[in-house]
């Protein structure tokens, strides 16, 4: 219960990473530490890395919601290894920070569901 918890927490944190859509918008600049100028130029990158974001959460989502535990403890692990490294290729190559945001939670997770 606590595993799948920590799994729809970091599905609604990727969901919530809203460069599709808010990636210009003032709350978008806020979260991002961005300014409209450089979210301006970006915005279409923003958009491709929103996608690659909700398709995390999907398969975060198909994990949670499939019917054969087995296939879906395979499912959730293989989305949160997917975050995991996203995550720390962003804390490489953007900012340190992601790996708090991004990959930590999905460590955690990862770690509940195998203690599940």
């Amino acid at each position: 219960m606590i595993a799948n918890i920590l799994v729809a927490l970091v599905a609604a944190l990727h969901a919530y990473f809203l460069e599709m859509f808010l990636w210009d918008k003032p709350q978008g600049l806020k979260v991002f530490r961005n300014t409209s100028e450089k979210a301006a130029i970006t915005k279409v990158m923003a958009a491709n890395q929103g996608l690659y974001n909700g398709f995390l959460a999907a398969g975060l989502i198909w994990g949670l919601l499939h019917g054969n535990p087995a296939f879906a403890f395979q499912i959730k692990a293989f989305f949160l290894l997917c975050v995991i490294v996203a995550g720390a290729y962003g804390a490489a190559t953007v900012s340190t920070r992601i790996l708090l945001v991004q990959a930590l939670p999905a460590a955690i997770a990862l770690v509940a569901l195998f203690l599940a």
